[in-house]
């Protein structure tokens, strides 16, 4: 629907704490595929459940022009749903299956209505989004989260909307469930808002709007034009900046070179007024009047130099700044060619069958090498990161570790006491240093003053990420190995760009399952394996 449109006018949101998220808000979204981004918290999903009705504005209205579906994170489906119900055509297919038994009811007519397609439609739905042979009376339960997201977008896909809004679709799907989505968006013709941080799903949108508390700026094109928009004008910015601090050195130099003058005058004309036969009201004047006139001179100049600071303020809010953490530890260096980590036929049993095939894997680990593992949803990366973490054991196989620690971070980042400050978590892992050394250690990881005092429970996506980080990485000895299981899923783009410059300054062995190829390409591999089929393929 080429008509389709979302179109917010001066809208203002507030939590109930009072905590504001929006104010003032305008802007008009019409057809094509827009990408919403900014960093986790700024309200992406808020202003996508203002769009869908989901939360109502204080001020302001949002007008949305064509059906409507929307395709929340979190999906709110029981597990004891079956397929038919998450799609929404349990009702239709229950009411053709009566009247093909030769009921005639009118109700049941009713409720096929013009859906005697419905079984067709369907299934090409699900074939799109790679679920073609699931069958519809299947308990929820038995599905994979990324299972679970494709069945929520195959059930928006049925309702034919004209505007679809997307959060975080991508989030736990697998290269090839992701590749099935990108080709599904490709076709996409009505208004599409998608909130990510899928660099390779946003750069196939038509424009990137970019979300602030007071604006939705758009940019055209896809990620890598914004960026390069971005670039420009973090560029021109900076320039500014430095020409109006330099501008506020030359007013403060200005005013006190006038002041110093009229400092001297003033001096000058104290020495020779009693020299010059003046009356003493005539004197008098003339003082008063040289005053009067040295107070105008340094009011000029004051103002001046307040309006370049001003100016100056302005300009540097305007700057972008994203801080980046240091992860360079000299003892996690390892040598080229020192064995990190071995195992032969390693193998565990599940449920009664075995997880790998039936030769088990085989993996050496040398070096500082960086290994990207890779496979779908299910093979078993999370599986084969706890063996070489050490935290689970082999059914069969033979491992040998190197001397020094390997460091594990699972997705879930459930390492620390969420109660705990980050200081105290910090604290538990490095006890016998100094406090001081805590400290400057934490300010690396961008913990400084008030931030170390609150507790993990309270910290983004991002934050916790950099606060495991330092707790595992400081504890002694320092690792060698690090292990990383989709560290970029729940972080923003900046967060994810501050994982990516720490992680390029670490000098152990690093080995990292992600789905996200965006992120493995900055990080600078040197090998990818492949899981699959319970064998691992070296992928070079």
């Amino acid at each position: 629907m080429p008509d389709a449109l979302v179109r917010i006018a001066h809208i203002s949101f507030s939590w109930p704490n009072g905590t504001p998220v929006f104010d003032d808000l305008s802007a008009t979204i019409g057809a094509g595929r827009t990408g919403l981004i900014a960093p986790n918290g700024s309200g992406k999903t808020t202003l996508l459940r203002l769009i869908a009705g989901d939360l109502k504005p204080h001020a302001g209205h949002v007008e949305v022009i064509g059906n409507l579906a929307w395709l929340p994170q979190h999906l709110p489906l029981s597990g004891e749903l079956r397929v038919a119900q998450a799609l929404g055509i349990a009702p239709q297919l229950d009411a053709m299956a009566q009247i093909a038994m030769g009921k005639a009811d009118a109700a049941l007519f009713e409720i096929v209505g013009d859906a005697w397609d419905i079984e067709d439609r369907t299934r090409v739905a699900l074939a799109r989004v790679g679920l073609g042979d699931i069958d519809v009376a299947r308990p929820l339960h038995t599905l994979s989260g990324g299972e679970v997201m494709a069945l929520g977008l195959a059930s928006r896909l049925l309702a034919q909307p004209d505007v679809l809004l997307l959060d975080e679709p991508t989030n736990n799907l697998d290269r090839e469930a992701r590749e099935r989505l990108y080709r599904v968006l490709d076709d996409w013709t009505g208004c599409l808002i998608v909130a990510s941080h899928d660099r390779g799903l946003l750069e196939r949108m038509d424009q990137i709007a970019e979300l602030g508390r007071h604006t939705l700026r758009v940019y055209g094109g896809g990620y890598g034009l914004y960026r390069a928009a971005v670039d420009v004008e973090q560029h021109a910015a900076e320039q500014t900046v430095r020409s109006l601090r330099q501008e506020v050195r030359r007013e403060r130099r200005d005013m006190q070179q006038a002041r110093e003058r009229t400092e001297r005058r003033a001096g000058n004309a104290a020495r020779n007024i009693p020299n010059a036969g003046l009356p003493k009201i005539v004197a008098g004047g003339l003082k008063r009047a040289a005053q009067v006139s040295a107070g105008k001179s340094h009011d000029t100049h004051a103002a001046r130099v307040d309006e370049a600071r001003t100016r100056l303020g302005t300009a540097v809010d305007a700057l972008r700044e994203t801080p980046t953490f240091d992860l360079s530890l000299l003892n996690t260096r390892v040598p080229a060619g020192r064995q990190v980590f071995s195992g032969e036929a390693l193998q565990v049993v599940r449920d009664g069958r075995p997880v790998f095939a039936p030769d088990g894997l085989d993996i050496d680990i040398r070096g500082p090498e960086r290994i990207a593992v890779t496979g779908p949803n299910g093979a078993g990366k999370t599986t084969l990161l706890r063996i070489l973490s050490g935290d689970l054991a082999v059914s069969a196989g033979t491992i040998y570790r190197g001397p020094g620690r390997i460091a594990y971070l699972s997705q879930r980042l459930d390492l620390l006491n969420p109660s705990a400050t980050v200081a105290d978590n910090f604290a538990s892992f490095t006890g016998g240093m100094p406090a001081t050394d805590r400290a400057n250690l934490l300010a690396r990881y961008l913990f400084r003053g008030p931030r170390m005092a609150l507790p993990v429970g309270a910290l983004s996506g991002g934050e916790r990420l950099r606060a495991v980080l330092a707790c595992v990485l400081h504890a002694e000895p320092a690792p060698t190995l690090l292990l990383l299981d989709e560290p970029t899923n729940n972080l923003d783009l900046d967060a994810t760009a501050q994982l990516e410059a720490a992680l390029r300054a670490y000098e152990g062995a690093l080995v990292v399952v992600s789905h996200d190829e965006s992120f493995l390409e900055a990080i600078g591999l040197t090998r990818s394996i492949r899981l699959v089929d319970g064998e691992l393929v070296d992928e070079g």
